[in-house]
């Protein structure tokens, strides 16, 4: 990355004054030449009100060095010059910052609301004669989030997908201004549901590193724990849900019910099959005695030999591996393009993850292998997952028979500093979790931006049925998995 960007680490916090305000020329080309030319990836980018006006930062990751960049720059008037023709990826956000601040991205090839949806909003359509539109949702046949997904097709051949959300939107970073308050830490375990410890724990490295609070190491081998723990128990239900798409019934049954166990094993830990009220800035809540540990170990290694009878089951069945392969297909330029991260990413052959590019926690001590796959299918999604099963299971059977014997928890201290900005990267089960804050004078969160995996990777999904038989969504959706409240914070 070049001068224009101020350099920080993970959860690295900077002084607002040292994040110079570039011209919007500037502030453009700074990026494209990053992500073109530098290969760097948009990982934030929003907008906030400040001295009257309109401000832009954008933070940037660089895997080569494990380095965040950090720009800013205001807009003139009511239009900023967009980046998407350059940086596809940024289009999302670009669309998100003209929704929330009434600033048009001129250039911007589809301007349309990302949450504010109306029966007024234009859908992209392919005209012909025999060209016939399928409308799915919001409201589905299952106890399921809403979202709205628009096709456009020949007989069977999808040309189209476009997606709408916003049916879950809850105003989550309104809320987190002027923060934090006793509220917060609840706003975080509930971002997006089944990814309590990701959120959280970004959460709660970003106060740290803003306060200058060390958690101590028993914490963060806990905090590992509960991670992967939370990796377990999605990855696992996911080989399940696929499973049962093709009507393959033996190990849809069995990873339900080993979903169950892992969930279980973080009930254990806090009280919470999902993990609340376990991780907090400073460290966590609960500890692990002796004989929870040997339980927790026996429970752990039932679990893990279950899920791999039941996914052999899976891997051995050829009818089975015919419908993953080439289903679903993104490949892997088309990936980097739009900014896919996590198990949709690596499945495309992008050696990408958080806890390897930009350590945190345990993993600064502790090496867990990248897991990847080359096809971007279907199958490859669900490879993915299961090589990263098998690394998470064998992570924290390793750390619960080495918990160092220090504290769980260190106090913070009771405000922040003023006027700081920091960015806070963990990696969820989805994939790359982005939180930055920025305080005003009083210490207290003057805008807070959350990006949820599920945010890079909902393009991702449209592009995965183009070409293909629309008799492939649920497969390929399920094989995404992604959030809708993740994306509608």
């Amino acid at each position: 990355m070049n001068d224009a960007f101020l350099i920080r680490r993970n959860a690295e916090p900077a002084r607002l004054a040292d994040l110079p305000i570039v011209p919007q020329g500037a502030f453009h080309n700074a990026i494209a030449d990053a992500v073109i030319g530098d290969e760097c990836r948009v990982v934030s980018f929003f907008g906030r009100q400040h001295d009257g006006r309109v401000e832009l930062i954008a933070v940037l990751a660089d895997e080569s060095t494990s380095e965040l960049g950090f720009i800013r720059t205001g807009v003139e008037g009511s239009r900023f010059p967009s980046l998407t023709i350059e940086c596809p990826e940024v289009s999302l956000f670009e669309r998100e910052i003209a929704e929330q601040f009434e600033v048009t991205p001129a250039g911007h090839p589809w301007l349309k609301p990302v949450r504010q949806q109306a029966a007024e909003t234009p859908f992209f359509r392919v005209e012909g004669e025999e060209i016939h539109e399928v409308a799915v949702g919001p409201v589905h046949a299952g106890v399921i989030e809403p979202g709205h997904f628009r096709f456009q097709c020949h007989g069977e051949h999808v040309f189209h997908l476009e997606i709408a959300l916003g049916y879950q939107h809850r105003g989550i970073e309104r809320a987190l201004a002027g923060g934090p308050s006793k509220k917060t830490i609840h706003y975080m375990e509930t971002a997006a549901g089944d990814t309590t410890i990701g959120h959280t724990l970004a959460y709660s490295q970003l106060v740290e590193a803003l306060t200058k609070t060390k958690p101590p190491a028993r914490a963060h081998v806990l905090r590992g724990i509960a991670l992967e723990l939370e990796r377990l128990a999605n990855h696992v239900g996911d080989l399940g849900a696929l499973s049962g798409d093709v009507a393959y019934l033996p190990t849809a049954s069995y990873c339900g019910r080993i979903r169950g166990d892992y969930l279980n094993l973080t009930a254990d830990l806090c009280g919470s099959r999902f993990g609340r009220g376990f991780v907090r800035p400073g460290g966590v809540v609960f500890d692990l005695g002796p004989d929870r540990v040997s339980a927790l170990s026996q429970r752990l290694d039932a679990a893990t030999r279950d899920a791999v009878a039941a996914v052999k089951l899976l891997w051995s069945t050829p009818t089975v591996i015919e419908r993953f392969e080439s289903t679903g297909t993104v490949d892997p330029d088309t990936c980097a393009e739009i900014g896919m991260v996590g198990v949709a990413a690596r499945a495309c052959g992008r050696s990408i993850d958080v806890r390897h590019d930009f350590p945190f926690g345990i993993y600064r001590f502790v090496h867990i292998p990248v897991m990847t796959a080359h096809y971007g299918d279907v199958n490859s999604r669900a490879f993915v997952r299961w090589l990263e099963m098998q690394r998470s299971a064998e992570f924290v059977s390793e750390q619960l028979q080495m918990l160092p014997s220090t504290p769980v928890r260190n106090d913070i201290p009771a405000s922040l500093p003023p006027d700081m900005i920091v960015a806070s990267l963990t990696e969820g089960w989805r994939g790359e979790i982005c939180h930055v804050a920025m305080t005003d004078g009083d210490g207290r969160f003057s805008r807070y931006k959350i990006t949820d995996p599920s945010f890079h990777n909902w393009f991702g999904l449209a592009l995965a049925l183009r070409d293909g038989q629309i008799s492939d969504f649920p497969l390929c959706n399920k094989s995404f998995n992604l959030s809708y409240c993740g994306h509608d914070l």
